[in-house]
């Protein structure tokens, strides 16, 4: 933490590269630090030039006379390491390479992009970038734009992290536009030696930063990033972390063999990682924006139940939409606050929610309706829309709610539509760190994000399952199919395997003949399955080699024979090893438990609604093991189908339990046997509740 303080609080500064031409990046980046009113002492070093803007140059980083806490290099990357090589002589604790040339254009460069950083661990110099536009901290005690962008940013508590240094730029214009403030502000390019999650330890101890945003683009560590961001984002001192990604669709997803593999694109671990580490995705600049001055604010609610209060009724109309598809409910008023309204409201006001205080509603009119929704104890929070009419006083009617917001822990955000007539009551609202919004739709999904970021300070952790496996079994079932030089497991096998995990599976056998089928059949209960056994054929349905509700042991043998025929018609090459007859399960809805292995972030697992419905609904959730039970729960509830599961229209409560379970187990699985690459299970017919789960089909690709 000391060397990366010296990189954002220095009390010394040399730009080594500090050019006498105007448009360079040397020259620039150096006058936004002077003309910043940086408050430490800036060397210039340029071998070349007397002085840079009148200010002393030197020759090298040695010729300097006092310390060097931070050294911003802007020189061509073949001479960035003998001047790293000055540094580590220096003694210089921090170093930010703000030139490009590195990683990012081939071989040659990374070659020197991983010289550089392996000289400045050996030194222990935190380094930043290379290929980056620079840190910034407009604290009034340090003041230091050491970036080329030439605008400083108003001070504030929020922090920003970007590997874009192009993006960083529109979002400093963004900012100013908006009077937004920032506690540090990094460009951290090609990230070879800080990285999002050295910065995050460290913001997350910064007293001055209360919200952190990250734009990102790439990750390069995987359990261990869940890990440390979930402490921060929900210890003892927890902080918000927003983040948006580039690259939202799912165009990464893989030709895969199985379902898992082919719907887990790289945004599914995105997403699988951001959930677990209880970061807030959102969507847009303007969002990351609109959810950061919500969570400045200091205050989260402690439900979705949402008061409005509205001097016009489109607005709150359009309140109410956003409100509801933003993960909140209305809430429903007590009598006693329905009648404080009507003592204070006019007869043509709506005293229910959405409250309408009518458009000549005076600052006095919206305090009385705030007050008394606010200390409704079904209110979680409020939402204050203001539009400007001849009655309106936006710059009194802030007042009071600022005088409200002082007395309550409950989050009121307020919308303020219009801008020169609302001006100055915007500006108390931001003043006193009330989120205010120039429409309704931005409000409502900012206190959506707040009672998401709620919710999940507020989680129930239930007691881990204490399991057993039998891993030494299912290392030999792998094993025994690697040796034999196959990638994938027969459902016979996969089935022994699962079963070494304490999975439920159904009895089976494998029939070489259709005699033994319709032997196996009868020592069965009817109705049966059957299926083909073959390494070569993982989608038996496509092969026609499955038979379901076969009846009888005459239907056995007649099924065994269109089995072996439909799978040879589909790949005469397919080795067959028999025919698997198997006990029908019993009923319960479909799901699916799959897993994929991705570089980097390992295993990614997946839970849905199974059968057919995976393929046409793709209704997912997916996680990144290891998983214990906490989290398998979020994920059995983080689909859409999760209302099946509970039970509706006369269908039973299903046994979620046995699938937390479960999913635990295959969390285990995965990481005990690397050897496995894809995993499917499904369906998996999830029983009433208490009864279990049983595992219908299984398959496991595997991969050396």
């Amino acid at each position: 933490m000391e060397r990366l303080e010296a990189i954002f609080s220095p009390a010394s500064v040399a730009v080594v590269g500090a050019s006498t031409v105007p448009g360079k990046v040397g020259h620039d980046l150096f006058a936004n630090i002077l003309r910043g009113g940086y408050s430490g002492t800036l060397f210039p070093v340029n071998p070349k030039a007397r002085s840079v803007l009148s200010v002393k140059a030197y020759p090298s980083l040695m010729d300097i006379p006092d310390p060097v806490d931070l050294a911003i290099l802007v020189v061509p990357p073949h001479t960035a390491l003998n001047v790293v090589d000055e540094a580590a002589r220096k003694g210089v604790k921090g170093i930010v390479v703000v030139s490009a040339g590195f990683r990012e254009v081939g071989p040659e460069g990374r070659a020197m992009e991983e010289a550089i950083t392996a000289r400045c661990r050996e030194a222990g110099i935190r380094l930043v970038g290379p290929n980056c536009l620079g840190v910034i901290n407009p604290h009034p005690s340090v003041r230091m734009n050491a970036s080329f962008s030439n605008r400083m940013p108003a001070f504030g508590h929020i922090s920003f992290i970007s590997q874009s240094g192009a993006l960083c730029t529109s979002v400093l214009d963004f900012a100013a536009e908006r009077d937004f403030g920032f506690s540090k502000f990094i460009s951290i390019g090609n990230k070879a030696d800080v990285d999002e999650l050295d910065l995050l330890r460290y913001l997350h101890e910064d007293d001055d930063t209360q919200v952190i945003m990250i734009y990102l683009e790439e990750l390069r560590r995987g359990p261990e990033f869940i890990q440390e961001v979930k402490a921060i984002t929900s210890g003892d001192r927890p902080t918000p972390v927003l983040v948006i990604k580039s690259g939202r669709t799912v165009a990464g997803a893989r030709a895969a063999a199985s379902h898992t593999g082919s719907l887990a694109g790289s945004e599914a671990v995105y997403d699988a990682i951001f959930k677990q580490a209880g970061m807030i995705r959102v969507d847009s600049i303007e969002e990351l924006f609109n959810f950061a001055g919500a969570f400045a604010g200091k205050k989260t609610p402690s439900g979705n139940k949402v008061a409005i209060v509205t001097n016009a009724g489109g607005p709150g109309i359009v309140a109410t939409d956003m409100t509801v598809s933003s993960g909140l409910a209305l809430a429903r008023f007590h009598d006693e606050t329905v009648e404080a309204l009507q003592s204070h409201l006019p007869s043509t006001a709506n005293l229910h929610n959405p409250v309408d205080v009518i458009g000549d509603a005076t600052q006095e009119r919206y305090e009385k309706a705030l007050e008394a929704v606010i200390k409704d104890e079904n209110v979680d929070g409020a939402l204050v829309i203001l539009t400007p009419q001849s009655m309106t006083n936006a710059l009194e009617t802030a007042k009071a709610i600022v005088k409200i917001d002082q007395k309550t822990p409950k989050p009121i955000l307020c919308c303020f539509m219009g801008i020169f007539d609302v001006s100055a009551g915007v500006k108390v609202l931001q003043e006193n760190r009330i989120p205010v919004y120039r429409f309704p739709e931005q409000a409502a999904k900012a206190f959506g994000a707040l009672y998401r970021y709620s919710s999940w300070l507020n989680r129930q952790k239930l007691a881990q399952f204490s399991l057993e496996h039998d891993t030494a079994r299912a290392r030999d079932i792998i094993q025994s199919a690697l040796d034999q030089g196959r990638s994938s497991l027969t459902e016979w096998e996969g089935a022994e395997l699962l079963r070494c995990y304490g999975f439920q599976t159904l009895p089976s056998f494998i029939a070489k003949t259709r005699e033994e089928a319709a032997e196996y059949a009868a020592s069965l209960t009817f109705p049966v399955a059957l299926k083909i056994v073959s390494p070569h054929i993982l989608h038996k349905t496509e092969a026609k080699a499955v038979r379901l509700h076969v009846a009888s042991p005459e239907e056995a043998s007649a099924a065994f024979d269109d089995i072996v025929a439909g799978a040879a018609a589909y790949d005469p090459k397919a080795e067959i090893l028999g025919v698997l007859v198997q006990k029908m399960a019993p009923p319960g809805e479909e799901v699916i438990l799959g897993m994929t292995r991705y570089p980097i972030f390992g295993p990614l697992l997946m839970f849905g609604l199974g059968g057919i419905f995976v393929e046409v609904f793709k209704d997912v959730d997916f996680r990144v093991a290891p998983v214990g039970r906490n989290e398998a729960r979020r994920m059995i509830r983080g689909i859409r189908g999760y209302e099946l599961l509970k039970g509706v229209r006369g269908r039973p409560e299903t046994d979620t339990v046995a699938l937390e379970r479960s999913l635990v187990c295959l969390s285990d699985l995965v990481l005990n046997h690397p050897e496995i690459k894809e995993l499917d299970m499904n369906p998996v017919l999830v029983h009433e509740k208490g009864k279990g789960a049983t595992v219908a089909d299984v398959r496991v690709i595997l991969e050396p």
